[in-house]
């Protein structure tokens, strides 16, 4: 997939967070259970979505699909940050490195195009309720689906393969916890500004997109709700809206974040600090919002709960005392 260049580096040094090495047990410990809540609350999340037959509707079948990005976001960077944060740094190969940015790229891309679909089936819910089931039939989903993955690989694809074909020279060392686009380049000895503005076109597109449209969706959908004469019905419109705004708002606050420290002096632990807001914080949190804030996950959420400890109790209740 990736072409190295035979003047190109084989491996890079990840420096991770400079100058806490006194603190690296307690910063391994709080990443890994960060990262155990991180799989155990998206994985919940999937297993509820495909047991349940009321959680079987297009906004859960994309609810899915960004549990298992946020899966592939973090299982993509923790494992091996903690490997860094442990050792105090560590190798990493270019194959493995651009692997790194292939899988982190992509599921971002694939996060902002998701959120982008599931405001569309709010849209259709809430402003052509009696056209919901025809147009967002199991096909559409699939197909809006495939094509979010289908976007996000191609073109961080493109790019991984671009970083690929750069020579490296001078410092192999790569002050930053996992193999970030910008990271890479500031160790290029090649022209690259050209993929630069590419990187920063595409990234704009990327972002910029999902979030008129659903800045548009949403307009539609609040002038639908207002048109709603009973007060139950305006909130219990809305409240099928609540989940996926929180989300969004938690992702693209995050990105916001992570943009503005990066565009400010901060010093460079600060802004590894808070890029951790994106990489470990919305997923931590996507599968919480839901589960808090959406009565259809919290009622199949007991539901599972309840067969689990029937199960246990069957099992025990079952064994013979011994003699």
């Amino acid at each position: 997939m990736f072409k190295q260049n035979s003047t190109s580096v084989a491996s890079f040094i990840l420096v991770g967070f400079r100058g806490l090495t006194n603190f690296r047990f307690l910063l391994f410990g709080f990443f890994l259970v960060i990262y155990i809540l991180i799989l155990a609350g998206n994985v919940l999340t999937i297993v509820l979505v495909l047991i349940t037959p009321s959680l079987r509707s297009s906004m859960y079948f994309f609810l899915c699909n960004l549990s298992v990005s946020d899966i592939l976001y973090c299982t993509g960077i923790v494992p091996n940050m903690l490997y860094v944060v442990l050792n105090n740094g560590g190798s990493i190969t270019l194959v493995a490195c651009l692997t790194q940015f292939q899988i982190y790229g992509e599921s971002l891309a694939v996060s902002a195009i998701l959120l982008g679909m599931m405001s569309y089936d709010r849209y259709i819910a809430i402003c052509r309720p009696l056209h919901y089931s025809m147009i967002m039939n199991i096909r559409l989903q699939y197909q809006l689906a495939l094509f979010s993955w289908l976007s996000g690989f191609i073109i961080t694809l493109n790019f991984s393969i671009k970083v690929s074909q750069i020579i490296f020279c001078g410092s192999y060392v790569i002050d930053y916890y996992f193999c970030d686009f910008y990271p890479l380049l500031d160790l290029s000895c090649s022209d690259v500004l050209v993929l630069e503005i590419q990187s920063n076109v595409f990234s704009f597109i990327l972002v910029s997109v999902p979030f008129f449209f659903i800045c548009v969706t949403y307009v539609c959908i609040i002038l639908s709700i207002l048109k709603i004469s009973s007060v139950s019905g305006r909130q219990k419109a809305f409240s099928t809206c609540s989940s996926h705004l929180s989300i969004v708002c938690l992702f693209y606050g995050s990105l916001t974040v992570v943009y503005l420290s990066s565009a400010k002096n901060y010093s460079l632990n600060v802004n590894k600090a808070l890029s951790l807001l994106n990489t470990m914080g919305t997923p931590l949190l996507n599968p919480i919002i839901y589960s808090l804030r959406n009565t259809e996950i919290k009622e199949a959420l007991w539901t599972l709960s309840l067969r689990c400890f029937l199960a246990v109790k069957r099992i025990y209740g079952n064994r013979k005392p011994k003699d």
